[in-house]
């Protein structure tokens, strides 16, 4: 496929977005007016488009979502951070503007992120000090998918799958002109950062335009920047920064336009959307990286039809990716990462008891890295899945599920040439994955959920090929190019409760492994070139190989909401969410690196009318089991408090809050990040934050 023509993605200034008049569906909740509290209608239950193509609000898998104002307030730099703190979901992060996802202690190629449905090409799932490139402020909607998630999406959703959700291609008809602005600023970082929409329509024709805004100052810490085992290890000669963290500011921005036709059973449409970005690595103070991406996406949905099938969905996306890491100013390494990928679901009429979807997914991706860290050779990956789900209402209180995914996997590397590829050879995998669930009703209120499935993820090509230096990890990374598959056995179990506003579910989870691709350090020292050297050379590295290993993980999850009390238009609602993960290799009983520990959280959120107030107190105990060599972290607790207000001018509503984070001023440093002895969280900080919508 030839590149796309690259359209140029010019800066957009905080100020001039926060002048911008614009808009958004607003999917937030609308504001009360300003003085007495009014009635708002029961909300409709959300349709989890990630979690099960036949539109359920009763799901079997564990699922969350996060839109309207609960997304404004969980706002953050990163997407990882954004959502960092859900049942079951931590992050990589590598500083204040980079993070991924975690989902129960699994990360890299085992999560699948997705934006609108199909995959966004990146370099995240390769290094933690790659950032994903969406932007929270240009998203509506995230739907989290907890648990096996192979099913759908293939074999690197075994953890779980994030999905992020915008409108840049409007599904529904639009009448008129909508819009939205969301401005704030301070934080730990002095983040200046604006975003804008604007969408239209004659109720045919819709279109759809947004542009985002960040920038970033150096992050303020409590303390000193490495942290005391860290500095130990440095011994006295060695510069100590304190009070912020080195080279840990940065710059996002960028916009999409789209467009779509839309009638009373469907819609067609298209997009363009661009992402620039420019931030520190925070591991090393003379390093840069510049990253730009560019999306091109179809989608489109046609319902009530003739014949076998009820609905037929078509989602396509071309990405090109690119990121240089630039040392003293010189490019030193360039990742790319440019392909495509397209699903096409269709829903079939009821046959008999069951209904169900088929679908066939199918995509293409080009990776190349060249300059110093050449840590890969280029690499062609082709895949084709098919899948498909059925359900049985047995009876109005059982309902079950059962599907199969069948996948093929080609990497096909280039080695161009360079010696240390040159035994480098193409792989063929063919992947299967089947899953079973069922949902019990025991009560109108009280329900069990349980899944089993069973899951193949072929390797990835950097698990295969690398063979180099990754200064960003400190790692001369070994790949394993006769690694096979990876199969894992899952399991969860859930009670879940709901009436009215009350809520809750605790749920555990049981996952083995019997070929769990992971790193694992040999012991040796090396240089760039993987030659031994001594400890405490300048430049050394630690070799790393990829080796398969059996290994389980297990854990709990708890998520809670209670209405405490409603009185003459005073609510107030106390949530809890804990959760915790153990994870270990079994073959050598060492616990598995960068495993978030057991956390709980407590708020209090209070409303009257246009008022609210919310209070969060996390607790984040100890994490001692780390691999050898490896660091461990303190417990922490931390405090954050939210006030809002929701007013009317005219026809626009508004949305104005003031946020404290971490106010107990707690050094923290998170067990699921690889540069934690280096970089810890920000300080006590306060951000004031305006949201418009008309």
């Amino acid at each position: 496929m030839r590149d796309l023509p690259r359209l140029p993605l010019r800066p957009l200034s905080s100020l001039s977005l926060m002048l911008c008049a614009a808009v958004a569906h607003a999917q937030t909740d609308a504001p009360a007016a300003s003085g007495t509290p009014a009635a708002a209608p029961a909300p409709l239950a959300p349709i989890f488009v990630t979690a099960n193509p036949l539109g359920d609000t009763e799901l079997i898998a564990p699922t969350v979502q996060l839109s309207g104002d609960a997304l404004t307030r969980r706002q953050a730099d990163s997407l990882g951070e954004t959502l960092n703190g859900l049942p079951g979901v931590s992050t990589t992060t590598y500083g204040p503007m980079v993070g991924r996802p975690i989902i129960r202690g699994m990360d890299g190629d085992r999560i699948r992120l997705l934006q609108n449905g199909v995959a966004a090409y990146d370099a995240s799932s390769l290094s933690y000090d790659h950032a994903v490139p969406q932007d929270p402020l240009s998203i509506e909607r995230v739907e989290i998918v907890r648990g096996p998630a192979a099913l759908l999406y293939g074999g690197n959703a075994v953890g779980g799958v994030v999905n992020t959700i915008d409108n840049r291609i409007p599904r529904e008809a639009i009448e008129g002109v909508t819009g939205a602005l969301d401005a704030r600023y301070g934080g730990a970082n002095s983040v200046r950062a604006g975003a804008a929409q604007v969408e239209g329509g004659n109720g045919r024709f819709a279109f759809h335009v947004d542009a985002f805004d960040r920038e970033t100052s150096k992050l303020r810490i409590p303390g000193y920047a490495r942290s005391s085992q860290q500095r130990a290890i440095d011994g006295p000669d060695t510069p100590q920064p304190e009070g912020n963290v080195p080279n840990s500011d940065g710059r996002v921005h960028g916009g999409a336009v789209g467009a779509s036709y839309t009638w009373a059973d469907g819609f067609a449409g298209l997009s363009y959307s661009g992402y620039e970005s420019n931030y520190g690595s925070v591991a090393e103070s003379d390093v840069r990286l510049r990253m730009r991406q560019e999306r091109l996406a179809f989608a489109s949905e046609v319902r009530n039809l003739s014949g076998p099938f009820t609905k037929l969905k078509f989602d396509f996306a071309y990405t090109d990716y690119r990121h240089k890491e630039v040392d003293n100013g010189e490019t030193a390494t360039t990742f790319r990462n440019r392909g495509y990928e397209a699903r096409i679901e269709a829903r079939h009429r009821k046959i008999g008891p069951f209904e169900g979807a088929i679908g066939v997914q199918f995509g293409q991706n080009t990776f190349s890295a060249l300059g110093d860290e050449m840590l890969v050779p280029s690499t062609r990956t082709n895949s084709v899945a098919l899948f498909g789900l059925e359900e049985w209402q047995v009876v109005p209180a059982l309902k079950l599920s059962l599907g199969g995914r069948f996948e093929h996997v080609k990497v096909d590397p280039d080695p161009a040439g360079v010696e240390k590829f040159a035994g480098a050879q193409p792989r063929d995998f063919n992947a299967g994955s089947l899953s079973a669930g069922a949902l019990f009703s025991l009560t109108p209120v009280w329900s069990i959920a349980a899944n089993v499935a069973y899951t193949e993820r072929a390797p990835t090509f950097y698990e295969l090929y690398s063979n180099g230096p990754h200064d960003a990890t400190g790692q001369f990374l070994i790949g394993n190019p006769n690694a096979s598959k990876e199969k894992a056995v899952s399991t969860d179990l859930s009670l879940r409760y709901a009436s009215g506003p009350n809520r809750g579910s605790v749920g555990v989870f049981y996952n083995r492994f019997s070929n769990y691709l992971t790193e694992y350090n040999t012991g040796r020292v090396v240089d760039d070139d993987g030659e031994p050297v001594a400890p405490g050379t300048d430049g050394s590295l630690n070799e790393a190989i990829y080796r398969g290993v059996r290994a389980e993980f297990y854990g709990v999850e708890l998520d809670g909401k209670w209405r405490a009390f409603s009185r003459r238009g005073h609510t107030v609602d106390l949530e809890l969410t804990a959760d915790y993960t153990h994870a270990r290799n079994v073959d050598t009983g060492q616990p598995l690196p960068r495993i978030a520990p057991l956390r709980a959280t407590l708020a209090a959120d209070y409303g009257y009318g246009p008022f609210g107030a919310r209070a969060q107190v996390t607790h984040a105990w100890s994490q001692h089991r780390v691999p050898d060599d490896d660091f461990s972290t303190d417990g922490y607790t931390s405090l954050g408090v939210m006030l809002t207000y929701k007013f009317r001018v005219g026809p626009t509503h508004w949305l104005a809050y003031l946020r404290g984070d971490n106010l107990t001023n707690q050094e923290i440093r998170y067990s699921t990040s690889v540069v934690r002895g280096f970089a810890p969280q920000g300080g006590r900080s306060v951000m004031a934050g305006l949201r418009t919508t008309f």
